[in-house]
């Protein structure tokens, strides 16, 4: 029989979201968590990329659509503000976040990035994943954010 460690905290919103940190006074030095669980199944919303880029947006491209600011910060907060619209449409929070991974053109705007999140998540650390890319899909985007939630058991 396997036993589970304890999470270290719960989703405020949602208690079949457990934090697992394996080295608890250590959960200052992480902007992420290193484990999340789901306790029970349940819905999966997946959101596919989001980048400071309307939601809904021409393909082709149009560029006057893509006029990013400058900023990491800028660009970081337009990206969540796209995935804040679709997690208010089916009803969940950032706590209901269980994954995040973070596509960045530049590495050194990592702690810019994570400043922003953690104004939209707070407390809550999902795991997460950071990736550097070459290029995102307008010239311009520096960050692009994709994410998992999990509804809530009724």
């Amino acid at each position: 029989m396997t036993t589970r460690g304890p999470a270290f905290v719960t989703s405020p919103t949602n208690p079949a979201i457990g934090e697992i940190q394996t080295e608890p006074a250590r959960k200052s030095d992480m902007p992420y968590a290193p484990a999340i669980r789901i306790e029970a199944p349940g819905d999966l919303l997946i959101i596919s990329g989001a980048t400071p880029s309307p939601l809904y947006h021409k393909h082709p491209h149009e560029l006057h659509e893509h006029n990013h600011p400058v900023s990491i910060k800028d660009q970081t907060r337009l990206a969540m503000e796209n995935i804040k619209g679709i997690l208010d449409h089916q009803g969940l929070t950032w706590t209901d976040v269980v994954k995040v991974t973070k596509y960045l053109t530049d590495m050194r705007d990592m702690d810019g990035m994570v400043e922003v999140l953690s104004e939209y998540f707070g407390d809550w650390t999902p795991a997460s994943t950071t990736v550097c890319v070459n290029q995102l899909s307008t010239p311009g985007a520096r960050v692009e954010l994709e994410m998992m939630a999990v509804f809530p058991r009724k």
